[in-house]
């Protein structure tokens, strides 16, 4: 992997991160609120799981295979 590869995927990775941050905090913000849309709850859920996996994908490229 080259360096600009690197550069590249660790910015990816800070905005997969931000915007699972903001995800929960929406989702907390709409489960606090009277009469939380449940389905856009669990829409907003999936979103963040499907982010939490890219950003272990991520991380697992960032991170170099050591064979023991």
């Amino acid at each position: 992997m080259t360096e600009e590869e690197e550069t590249e995927l660790k910015a990816q990775l800070e905005q997969l991160r931000q915007e699972h941050r903001d995800l929960d905090a929406a989702i907390e913000a709409l489960q606090a609120a009277p009469g939380a849309d449940l389905l856009q709850v669990q829409r907003l859920k999936k979103r963040k799981l499907h982010l939490r996996d890219r950003i272990s994908f991520i991380e697992d490229q960032l991170t170099p295979d050591i064979i023991a």
